[in-house]
């Protein structure tokens, strides 16, 4: 009985606040701007989160669009770096946006030294990580089609007396 009775309390525990939020998304109202309220420019600037716009939050939606408004300002390197994370951050799970967003939380609570610290790491990071795919590379490369086995160096042999 006392079993029976826990149970049921933590089934009303868990089942109103579910019901209630659910309950209030049915009459929350639709978060702006919607992606036909974007100007054209703003769309083709934005055009990689157009899957996902409509899931996004009225202060995640202002937010992409003021970055859309500084956007012809940036340098050109800037601008394909920015449109390079967003086709990234579309294609992140909701769990893996969340453990970016509290790592961006965590890295902007840092003191400024501890940070350029992270920074350096994760640069010699990218740096290791593209000499292994120089390697990968030279190691895939093809062979000759004369040759069945990759050209070995040619090495001089000492003149035979």
């Amino acid at each position: 009985m006392v079993k029976t009775c826990a149970a049921l309390i933590v089934w009303i525990c868990l089942a109103f606040p579910a019901a209630a939020a659910q309950g209030h998304t049915e009459t929350k109202k639709p978060s702006r701007p919607a992606w036909s309220e974007l100007t054209s420019a703003q769309r083709q600037i934005l055009a990689p989160l157009q899957p996902e716009w409509e899931s996004l939050d009225s202060a995640r939606r202002k937010k992409w669009v003021e970055i859309a408004g500084r956007y012809p300002k940036m340098k050109p390197q800037e601008q394909q770096r920015l449109q390079e994370r967003m086709k990234d951050w579309v294609k992140l799970t909701p769990q893996q946006r969340k453990a970016a967003r509290e790592k961006y939380q965590t890295l902007q609570k840092m003191p400024p030294h501890k940070r350029q610290e992270v920074s350096s790491e994760w640069q010699r990071y990218q740096r290791s990580l593209a000499q292994q795919q120089q390697q990968q590379q030279q190691q895939d490369a093809p062979l000759d089609p004369n040759l069945t086995e990759p050209a070995q160096p040619v090495t001089e042999s000492p003149p035979v007396q």
